[in-house]
């Protein structure tokens, strides 16, 4: 090390530890991005404007399409996600689309210490989101019936994932994601109750409470749900969670990576996306699964821009006299 260089070792918290991955993928351009083969040839990778947008689309699409066709829709949805819900039921509303046939199902939800489930009322239930604006957003009469609405519950969460498979027919039609800090899917955490001896078993797992990790708890802190105040203690310390098994056997998927400030000048999915897209496929980076199974990536321009890792500071400083 001399005056100018600091090298290091990630912290040993961090959920993923390879420096020689971790610095290949920060150095991944654009061009390296648009150009590069994927593990199944039915996963593409889409650089976007605006990440959200693109759910919004593909959703209503798929509304539509089942109304016309009056076929089942099985979804699986992250969340927050209030503005997709408001635009959709806002589309639904104007243009008569009905939800009768859709079943929904969700990615995750808030569970206690001693893995409590969060209740409808809790103000921060991804639940509570969904039922608010999108199903009270829709006009009655386009309502889907409030049984096909599949909260997370003390009672439903350890068989979950046959709930899934046993409405949607083997799975669901379409799971709709958001890479966490962590390299998360829903409350499928890199570190602690998903992982096992093997990849073929990992795969195979199904829903349960875990664990939020401390990465996680640090992300949603910095939320809207919880003030976006960095109250870590504000954050609810485990999850109810679909598993692995749940994504291998979803028929389609639509990753929407685009969280960033307002202005774009800070992206903070920029890394996890990097490591989703372009690290080993294994336990260590549960997004990268995806890659394995037909879907799409929606990268927004904001998160498909360089890393940049060195301060705009000038080497050398004057001072004044």
């Amino acid at each position: 090390m001399d005056n100018m260089t600091l090298t290091f070792a990630p912290a040993r918290y961090l959920p993923f530890q390879d420096r020689d991955v971790i610095e290949r993928v920060r150095q991944i351009s654009l061009p390296d991005m648009v150009n590069h083969t994927w593990e199944n040839q039915e996963f593409k990778l889409s650089i976007v404007p605006d990440a959200r947008a693109q759910f919004v689309i593909d959703f209503t699409q798929r509304l539509i399409k089942s109304d016309q066709e009056n076929s089942r829709l099985t979804v699986l949805l992250p969340g927050p996600a209030s503005e997709v819900w408001q635009n959709v039921a806002e589309f639904c509303n104007k243009y008569e689309v009905s939800c009768r046939n859709l079943q929904v199902f969700f990615m995750n939800e808030w569970a206690d210490e001693e893995g409590r489930v969060a209740p409808l009322d809790y103000e921060a239930s991804y639940g509570r989101l969904f039922r608010k604006y999108f199903f009270g957003g829709l006009r009655p009469e386009l309502r889907p019936p409030e049984e096909q609405i599949h909260y997370f519950t003390c009672e439903n969460v350890d068989h979950y994932s046959d709930l899934i498979d046993e409405t949607g027919q083997g799975g669901a039609d379409i799971c709709y994601s958001a890479v966490g800090w962590s390299g998360r899917l829903g409350a499928i955490e890199p570190a602690g109750d998903f992982i096992c001896d093997s990849f073929e078993s990992y795969l195979q797992q199904t829903s349960r409470i875990a664990a939020n990790h401390m990465i996680s708890i640090a992300e949603d802190s910095l939320l809207g749900l919880f003030g976006r105040s960095g109250d870590l203690a504000g954050v609810p310390p485990k999850s109810a969670t679909i598993g692995p098994r749940d994504i291998a056997h979803a028929r389609d998927h639509l990753e929407i990576t685009g969280r960033a400030t307002v202005d774009n000048r800070t992206a903070w999915q920029c890394m996890s996306a990097r490591l989703m897209l372009f690290g080993p496929v294994g336990m260590a980076i549960p997004s990268s699964i995806l890659r394995l199974y037909k879907g799409t990536c929606f990268l927004s321009e904001a998160v498909a821009k360089d890393i940049v890792t060195k301060a705009p500071i000038p080497d050398s400083v004057t001072f004044a006299k």
